[in-house]
């Protein structure tokens, strides 16, 4: 089955054809920067741009792989979560191509394609693993057991671990979006001169980055703006999360008994959580998978795999057009063709 992903769910319009045979077949990711005069998104501008977008990057990307619609089994496009006028330009390009190209399509949860993007590698990790989601809209902890059985050990109970990110940068006065930017300028600095605080030690699953960032901010109003301390609170402040986030997903697999951890989302392209999370890995005897740095940033590959994975299983959406801004991964179903309303379900969770 060869399947076009489409994902909208905020500023990046990501692109990707995948077949279940052959594999992923091409993909394009459009990054917006509309935003970074405004210091953050502005979803009304977001939808614009992937009204302006989307429907050039399919030609181009059928252009490319020398492709027709007639070529195309299926259309997987981001549901939710997301910002909904942003999630509604997908699913509407998708539900109209869908049905003039008489194709079924499929709406998937935004986290689902995170969780299972991995699988685009080569080496793909086997079920069950925890995956660590650590985006600028979530940070939790999941066992992974097979598509669309997830249970949450543990999640943030405020600020997301990306979001953190780019406030902290915004009150270091960099640009959006800042998480790059300050782990651009942490490399300069000197993570041992501020020791700033590992919240929720005691809540060993849960993760929380608000107290972080007020005392970042507290020791920026404190100690000025000069270049040194600027790149020395940025890799305090690193160090702080890399380390808060290292020490939960040990946990994770403490309890779980598992032996395999997964990195997904944005924050998953950090270099010195990826390096970190490795050596530990090696020093403790776990492994560690991370999907290619354009894989953890949002994209449509992630949603063309997940997409595929459950119109194999003969999902398929309605008529009705619907996104959701607030989409709990556990009301996810487990695809299970054998049996005749083609779900199934783990009793463990």
């Amino acid at each position: 089955m060869r399947v076009l992903g489409i994902e909208t769910s905020c500023d990046e319009t990501g692109i990707a054809l995948y077949d279940s045979k052959a594999g992923l077949l091409a993909h394009k990711i459009f990054s917006q920067k509309t935003h970074i005069e405004y210091g953050g998104v502005v979803p009304e501008l977001a939808s614009r741009d992937h009204v302006r977008k989307t429907l050039p990057m399919i030609q181009a990307l059928l252009k490319a792989t020398d492709l027709s619609p007639t070529d195309v089994d299926g259309i997987a496009y981001t549901a939710g979560p997301g910002l909904v006028g942003a999630l509604m330009v997908g699913a509407v390009i998708g539900k109209s191509l869908g049905f003039a190209w008489q194709i079924p399509t499929i709406g998937v949860h935004h986290i689902e394609g995170h969780l299972l993007a991995p699988m685009l590698e080569a080496d793909p990790p086997a079920f069950p693993f925890v995956a660590l989601l650590v985006s600028g809209g979530h940070t939790q902890l999941i066992k992974v057991m097979q598509v669309g059985a997830y249970e949450i050990l543990g999640e943030s109970l405020d600020d997301a671990a990306g979001e953190a990110f780019d406030k902290t940068a915004k009150l270091l006065g960099l640009p959006y979006p800042g998480g790059p930017h300050l782990a651009k300028l942490a490399q300069e600095g000197d993570a041992m001169r501020f020791n700033f605080p590992r919240p929720l030690i005691k809540q060993k699953l849960n993760f929380s980055f608000s107290g972080l960032k007020t005392h970042v901010a507290n020791t920026i109003a404190k100690m000025g703006h000069d270049a040194q301390t600027r790149a020395d609170i940025a890799a305090s402040f690193e160090k702080a999360v890399v380390a808060s986030l290292m020490t939960k997903a040990v946990h994770a697999l403490e309890v779980t008994g598992l032996k395999h951890l997964v990195i997904a989302g944005g924050v998953g392209a950090n270099q010195n959580l990826r390096q970190s999370l490795s050596l530990l890995g090696k020093q403790q005897g776990f492994a560690v998978t991370y999907p290619r740095s354009e894989f953890c940033t949002d994209n449509g590959a992630m949603i063309a795999y997940a997409g595929c994975q459950r119109l194999l299983a003969g999902e398929q959406d309605n008529d009705s057009i619907k996104v959701r801004a607030r989409w709990p991964l556990t009301e996810l179903r487990i695809p299970c063709p054998s049996i005749s309303d083609k779900y199934c379900y783990d009793a463990a969770i």
